[in-house]
């Protein structure tokens, strides 16, 4: 089993771990402990680089693997032997990236349904854009626009974010809690992780966050598009 240190601080940078595990067929390590987040909730995957016993070793991207976590290794060089010490340091400028724009997403469906009661469909996102689908029957450009303000009105707030681990009896008391369409928390999970945008948006997730709404920049709706009759998306992208 692999301690996810990113569940309880999104801002380590790098981290001292033993290595517990090599999986040759994918050429991958497991550790005891890691910050690199190995994607879901539409949040990409992290990569960086392992060092031990003199060696780097890049890691082009962690996957979860049941309770383990893998972190895939390029190259050929031969793999540190199971016990080994490591220091793990993750892609910080491309991780920051990518809890602001998780951060922007959370804002965005905070805002839709607090205004409109929409509930996702889905989302995906990349390093300062992404794009998430809700249940509007219509939109129009004046709608759009009311919501880019809405969302930026709220960046400009710089409302706290907080993660908290929680009794799934505890955490499924909290009313909206799941704000997809479909819930995709599975039955076995015992501890769910809530992320909330104080006093905006309160969610299950897995993902890493910036700590204030602030720190995410202003957000700009780029597109938006109807992917069926109660299906519409909105893409967005933030400033460097």
């Amino acid at each position: 089993m692999t301690e996810l240190l990113y569940q309880s601080d999104s801002y380590l940078k790098s981290f001292e771990a033993v290595l517990t595990g090599v999986d040759a067929g994918n050429r991958a390590v497991t550790l005891d402990r890691t910050a690199f987040y190995p994607g879901g909730g539409g949040q990409p995957a992290d990569s960086g680089i392992l060092r031990s016993d003199g060696r780097v070793y890049p890691v082009k991207r962690a996957r979860k693997d049941g309770d383990r976590v893998l972190h895939l290794i390029e190259g050929d060089e031969p793999l540190p032997a199971p016990g080994a010490a490591v220091t793990g340091e993750i892609n910080w400028e491309r991780r920051y990236q990518l809890m602001r724009t998780h951060t922007a997403m959370h804002i965005l469906c905070g805002v839709i349904f607090r205004d409109y009661g929409a509930l996702v469909t889905g989302g995906d996102m990349e390093p300062l854009k992404g794009r998430m689908d809700f249940e509007f029957e219509t939109m129009r450009r004046e709608l759009v626009d009311a919501i880019e303000e809405a969302v930026n009105c709220e960046v400009e707030a710089d409302r706290p974010v907080k993660v908290k681990i929680l009794p799934r009896q505890e955490a499924f008391q909290i009313p909206d809690l799941i704000r997809t369409k479909i819930n995709l928390l599975p039955e076995g999970i015992e501890q769910v992780r809530v992320v909330e945008i104080e006093g905006l948006d309160l969610q299950a997730d897995g993902g890493t966050h910036v700590r204030s709404t602030a720190e995410v920049g202003r957000i700009r709706v780029v597109d938006y598009k109807s992917k069926g009759k109660i299906n519409k998306r909105i893409y967005v992208e933030l400033d460097l």
